[in-house]
């Protein structure tokens, strides 16, 4: 799993529509544009501690979303397997014949994993 950061971050970016605007609003000016709960409850009008419940709600429920449908963990899992992948492929013109053909064959199994 990635930093803390970076998931929350990815949370967001994946689900972030299904929060309110008010949760929206609140979770991208605290974690995106790293404002203070001081901070957000001056601009908004309203108490640091709403504002904190507001975010807390808002994450638990980018989380919960996470946990339903994995979404944001299979991106990453793809994204390694690319990683991988493009790494062999590069590995490709110093092989001879027989190797080169045992690593577009795990390649190929490496593609159809991705494809589900």
């Amino acid at each position: 799993m990635p930093e803390e950061t970076v998931w929350r971050t990815m949370l967001f970016d994946f689900y972030g529509e299904l929060l309110t605007p008010k949760q929206r609003e609140y979770f991208d000016l605290h974690y995106n544009a790293d404002l203070s709960l001081a901070e957000i409850a001056e601009s908004t009008g309203t108490s640091r501690q709403a504002v904190w419940d507001i975010i807390r709600r808002a994450e638990a429920t980018l989380r919960e979303t996470e946990e339903k449908t994995g979404l944001v963990r299979r991106y990453g899992a793809q994204r390694e397997t690319l990683a991988s992948m493009e790494q062999s492929l590069r590995r490709l013109e110093s092989l001879t014949q027989d190797e080169a053909n045992t690593l577009v064959r795990a390649l190929a199994r490496q593609v159809q994993e991705l494809k589900g």
